[in-house]
């Protein structure tokens, strides 16, 4: 691993254990809107780590989900920019179900060169950082290289969705793959956890994929990984757009397998903005 990617993850744990101090005791829960909690964990996870990026980078900006939006309104006129989801899978954290993350990524220039995410719970983490590669580093220290699979056929593939946004267009994309196993998984970041692993051949969010906090970790991860990263028509996230939503999906994982699945999903998705009016 690269310095920056040993400083990143560094960074990463360090904001797991102030994650952890919330999650040992009882919490109050707010409400950013409908379904969209946010605590005391979240918080605190994002200031730690706003400081200590600004301590390595004064310079960069950081687009961080719980920081207000005056404090990066600026970024797209940078060329490298952090992006911060300091609680991945608040509900998760909610419902006491574990799966959640810490996620850090770096865009320079057009894509995410480098990426953390740590599970404080399990204490495992995944980094990556293009042309160096990707790891899964265990709570004990111990640091393990991974690749996203090589299945070369659909049919013998395993799918990671989400487990909390089961929609029909979900439901009509994973039928029309026609997949040999479906895994749920409430946090973007471990669902692209589950490719890097090997549980997973491809992510599957056939619309809505949360914003581009959610992405740039789990993209540099992947990529690094021998991964493809893109929305559910193909196309390369552009994080410096006008709006930060991931809505037109995420495909990633399993290149050999990427192609014949935006083809057969992108479509769904196609149709369903057609009716709503967005093409």
């Amino acid at each position: 691993m690269d310095a920056l990617l040993q400083n990143l993850l560094a960074i990463g744990r360090e904001a797991a254990r102030e994650i952890m101090d919330v999650y040992a005791r009882p919490f109050a829960v707010d409400y950013k809107g409908p379904a969209d909690p946010v605590t005391e964990a979240d918080r605190r996870a994002n200031t730690l780590i706003c400081a200590r990026l600004r301590e390595l980078e004064p310079n960069t900006p950081i687009v961080a989900e719980e920081s207000p939006e005056e404090d990066w309104a600026d970024f797209r006129s940078f060329e490298r920019v952090f992006f911060v989801d300091p609680v991945d899978g608040t509900r998760a954290f909610v419902d006491r179900t574990d799966d959640f993350v810490v996620m850090i990524g770096l865009l320079d220039g057009q894509r995410p060169t480098h990426g953390v995410l740590v599970a404080p719970v399990s204490g495992i983490a995944w980094a990556g950082a293009l042309g160096r590669g990707a790891f899964r580093i265990d709570r004990d220290g111990s640091v393990s290289e991974v690749r996203v699979p090589e299945t070369l056929s659909l049919a013998d593939a395993a799918v990671v969705s989400s487990r909390s946004h089961r929609t029909s267009l979900l439901e009509q994309a994973i039928e029309r793959l026609a997949v040999s196993r479906v895994l749920a998984i409430g946090s973007a970041g471990l669902k692209g956890a589950a490719v890097v692993d090997g549980r997973a051949d491809i992510y599957l969010a056939p619309e809505h994929a949360g914003c581009r906090w959610d992405a740039c970790a789990p993209e540099a991860i992947l990529r690094a990984a021998g991964g493809t990263y893109t929305d559910a028509l193909g196309n390369d996230l552009d994080y410096r757009a006008p709006s930060l939503k991931n809505d037109t999906g995420i495909v990633a994982g399993n290149p050999n397998l990427h192609g014949e699945t935006v083809r057969l999903v992108a479509p769904l998705l196609q149709a369903e903005l057609e009716k709503r009016g967005r093409v």
